[in-house]
């Protein structure tokens, strides 16, 4: 009885142990994903511009600087506007003066997520940005540069709309969501399965050599019986 009771909590530390391990697997795979920016604003309202660039190799160490450009409509160049090294901010054309805040990564040189918000939305902003990453990968012995650009088209609207590619976004958030779910449910099931068939063929083998033993002390008696 004692033994069983011992097998049954092994079993369900051995699950929680899998449960653990599950979860932790979805969460680390998700630390950095490089998800595309809104591309419509409202006029007179707060626009995120968005700027992602994840590192391939998250265990290197790394060290980032950031640069928007912005091209308006009806002109032939890019226009250097803001930049960011991690510990400060520069807006350098003065039509954005007082209208970019740093809404990216907070409190690090490994910088991964660019993401600017763009106060009291005009029409003038309509565009084309571009997101520039200018990181430095640090390894043991070297050190190796790499230039990442994103480029986010903007279309200034005087009315919010939805359009198509926000209401499939959102469809397609909601099934990933549930499809992890299921995902997590069907490794719990296997684990317990697993767990479970393992104990129930300790405890035969458990039986089996309680058996042995008794059958052995049984003989060894009836030997002590002869030899008297």
């Amino acid at each position: 009885m004692m033994m069983k009771m011992k097998m049954d909590v092994n079993m369900r530390r051995l699950l929680l142990v899998c449960v653990f391990c599950a979860l932790s697997v979805s969460l680390c795979s998700g630390a950095c994903a490089e998800v595309d920016s809104d591309t419509e604003a409202v006029a007179g309202e707060p626009f995120k511009l968005g700027c992602i660039s994840c590192k391939m190799r998250g265990e290197v160490e790394a060290s980032a600087t950031v640069d928007w450009l912005f091209k308006a409509r009806g002109e032939a160049d890019f226009v250097h506007i803001y930049s960011y090294d991690g510990e400060a901010s520069s807006i350098i054309d003065e039509r954005f003066q007082d209208r970019m805040e740093w809404h990216g990564s907070k409190k690090t040189f490994d910088l991964q997520d660019a993401s600017v918000d763009l106060l009291n939305v005009t029409f003038n902003d309509s565009g084309v940005y571009r997101c520039i990453f200018n990181r430095v990968l640090s390894y043991e012995h070297y050190e190796f540069s790499t230039i990442a650009t994103k480029l986010v088209p903007l279309t200034v609207v005087a009315k919010a709309t939805r359009s198509t590619a926000s209401i499939v976004s959102e469809v397609m958030m909601y099934v990933s969501i549930i499809g992890l779910q299921l995902w997590l449910l069907v490794e719990m099931i296997y684990c317990y399965r697993k767990i479970a068939a393992a104990g129930e063929e300790a405890l035969r083998a458990s039986a089996a050599e309680y058996l042995a033993i008794a059958s052995e002390s049984k003989d060894n008696c009836a030997g002590v019986q002869v030899a008297e």
